[in-house]
Formats: structure tokens, sequence, C-alpha cells
């Protein structure tokens, strides 16, 4: 049986493709590692909107541009396993890869660049910082109760600051693909770790919950997929197919391939759809048959 192909394939950022939440990282440098942490969860979990938490995360924290920026090298340091390579070989395949993120537009950008992701294909939360530096005499007068020069002032409200908005931006990306509106061809495919994600599902054609970082139970119990093993790599099978598996041999990129087949093998992922589930298997298994045939 014949699994089709995903041609637009998006990933959220913190804690899927880097295996850190970038404003805890900003809320550790504060010394508020616990207060954030509390509404980060709460809002990945789905028992707080999103817009209920992102300005008292950021007014709390108050971080500077440069410990904004530290985000950057500490995503690199992080990244989940095999990220790189299955992006990299989803793009030799022909499709198209973006990265869609409630975090910090600086370093979530950069760090998409990073992995090989277009940066018109990623979208993140700018903020504004307070500019007042230098000669400061010759601006308006400050505002008392206005951060120091190069702190955090303020942030672009938008559809990645709520809860239910990423599906907003899936769609802007698949229109601006075909210049159109209405005009988008290809099948469609997120993958990410949290409550948002799971509402953006509405917007594509397949979501796949993450839980190689962390295991949110809602995630967990209504993603049609879901991927439990810290390796990316069985996403590369449920994006392009398992056939996929002869067009990459030869190439650099079958050996993410095989480590995708043995993960999936060995449980990596679960269905909470049984038609799903056995229209994906029977395709494992006929792949299976035909990779290791030629190798025997």
């Amino acid at each position: 049986m014949r699994w089709p192909p995903y041609e637009h394939i998006f990933f959220d950022c913190d804690s899927t493709l880097t295996a850190v939440e970038g404003i805890d990282i900003l809320a550790e440098m504060a010394g508020k590692k616990w207060r954030v942490e509390v509404l980060t969860n709460a809002a990945m979990d789905g028992k707080l909107d999103l817009a209920e938490v992102y300005a008292k995360r950021l007014q709390a924290i108050k971080p500077t541009q440069e410990q904004i920026r530290e985000i950057r090298r500490i995503y690199k340091r992080h990244i989940v396993a095999d990220a790189r390579e299955v992006i990299a070989a989803l793009q030799a395949l022909g499709h198209q890869v973006y990265i869609i993120s409630g975090g910090l537009a600086e370093p979530v950008a950069e760090f998409g660049v990073h992995l090989g992701v277009p940066r018109s294909h990623i979208r993140a939360v700018h903020v504004d910082y307070n500019r007042l530096a230098g000669r400061w005499w010759e601006a308006p007068p400050p505002d008392a109760d206005a951060p120091p020069p190069g702190h955090y002032l303020d942030y672009e409200e938008g559809a990645l600051t709520i809860s239910d908005g990423k599906a907003q931006i899936v769609r802007e990306l698949l229109a601006e693909q075909h210049g159109e509106p209405d005009a988008v061809s290809g099948r469609s495919l997120l993958i990410g770790d949290g409550s948002s994600d799971l509402l953006a599902g509405k917007g594509v054609d397949l979501f796949v919950g993450y839980g190689g970082v962390v295991e949110r139970p809602r995630v967990r119990q209504e993603a049609p997929v879901f991927l439990h093993s810290t390796s990316l790599a069985p996403l590369l099978l449920l994006a392009a197919g398992p056939a996929i598996g002869r067009r990459l041999q030869d190439t650099p990129h079958h050996a993410i391939f095989e480590k995708g087949l043995q993960l999936i093998q060995t449980g990596a992922l679960s269905f909470n759809h049984d038609k799903l589930k056995s229209k994906f298997f029977q395709a494992i298994h006929a792949t299976y048959q035909t990779v290791h045939s030629g190798t025997n």
C-alpha cells in the first residue's frame, strides 16, 4: 500500500528542533526560572492560552538583547538528534521545510538558517528594545519606567503569541509559495510538542506530536501520530513516505532513512487512528521487504 508524501513540512522550534525552551533559558539568566517555567508548561499543556502568559513572562524577565542573542548559541548546542539530517534529506527529495515558532525571532531565525531552512520559511515573534543610549540628551526625555538601553521593551502581538494562531501562519506560508491565497497544492505536515502545535493541526493534512524532549499528555492523547524517540529520523518516513528508501540508496541520506526505519520497527511511533496506522505499517512492510531484498 502506498503512503503519499507531504510536500510541505512545518517544524516547531523549542523542544522539537532544539531540546530547550528559549524563554526558560532567559528566565534562568534572570533568576526567575521556576516562575516562568510554570507559565510555559501551563501554556504548552493547554491549561492557559499562550496570550495569557506571553507578556507576563517577558515582563518578569526583561531580557537584554545580548541575552536573547545568547539563545542562538544555546539552541545550537542542544540540537535534537538527527534534526539537521532529516531536514537535509527532505530538501534533497524536493520537500519544502519551514519553522513556525512562538519563540523570539532573532535566535529562532539564526538557528533555522543554521539547520538549512531558508530565512523566508521561518516565522517567530519579533521584539523591540529600548534604544535610548549614547547622546541621550538629544532624544526626548526618557520614561522613568522604561527599561535600561538595550533591554526588552515590547513584543509584536500576533498569531504566534496566542495558542490557536499557528494554523494561520501555515496558511500564509502556503499561500506565499503559490502566489495566491487559495492556490495551495501539495499535502502538509506539522510536528511539534505543545498545545499550540496540536491546535495548528487543523491547518495541515497531518499533525505529528513530538515527545522526544517533553511528552505532554494532551498532545500524546490527541495527536493522530506521536513520535516517542529522541531522534527525528522516523519523521523522514512519515513525511516523504517509506518508498523513498529506494531513491535515497547510494546517497548520503540513506543512513538517516535506515535509522528511521529501525526506530519505527522498535516502537518509535504510536497512532491514535487505526486506519492511519494500518496504512502506514502496510507501506512500511512493503518498503522493508523491498529495501532489504536488494541487500541479501
